[in-house]
């Protein structure tokens, strides 16, 4: 019969320990672990995915995926305003990322003001991330460093409530 522990395992962007039911150290690698991170993101109603690898004799949580909640879109989006969507893939250094960003604007708007908002918002992430690895990619959006930057440069095509990035996750 198995006997089954708990390892720990470090993830990789959050610098946090979490423990892991197994039956052997090599047995946990290669699984995927779902994080709550609303409690480290102030509120913001998201998980993580993370799967497990080995370096050097310890386990770590690569971040394969970060995800906002839908009801917490839901909740944010009110009457009177337009919801501007996208869904595109960006090269960074070390791999591919799909990238959804998620924008609504304070009063209703014409469709050519939502292609614009949505072509500078492309621009813009492409443009960040080309030049950023996987983990440094990750790190901006967990930090909410680029939605800020996003918010503040968009606001000069059209003024924004919220400007998010509702999934990221990494392409094999």
């Amino acid at each position: 019969m198995l006997k089954k522990k708990i390892f720990n395992i470090r993830l990789e962007i959050l610098d946090i320990e979490v423990p892991v039911f197994g039956s052997s150290f090599g047995g946990v690698e290669g699984k995927t672990i779902i994080y709550d991170l609303t409690k480290i993101l102030k509120g913001k109603n998201c998980e993580g995915k993370f799967r497990i690898k080995k370096e050097t004799d310890s386990l770590v949580g690569v971040m394969e995926s970060f995800m906002i909640y839908p009801h917490f879109i839901r909740k944010m989006i009110g009457k009177g305003v337009s919801i501007v969507e996208d869904s595109f893939v960006v090269k960074c250094q070390d791999s591919f990322l799909r990238i959804k960003p998620f924008l609504i604007t304070r009063k209703k708007v014409h469709r050519s003001v939502r292609k614009a908002l949505r072509e500078k918002a492309k621009e813009l992430i492409t443009r960040t991330f080309s030049k950023a690895t996987r983990q440094k990619a990750f790190q901006e959006v967990l930090s909410s460093h680029l939605q800020k930057i996003l918010a503040k440069k968009l606001k000069k095509i059209y003024p924004l409530s919220v400007c998010e990035i509702r999934m990221m996750k990494v392409e094999k």
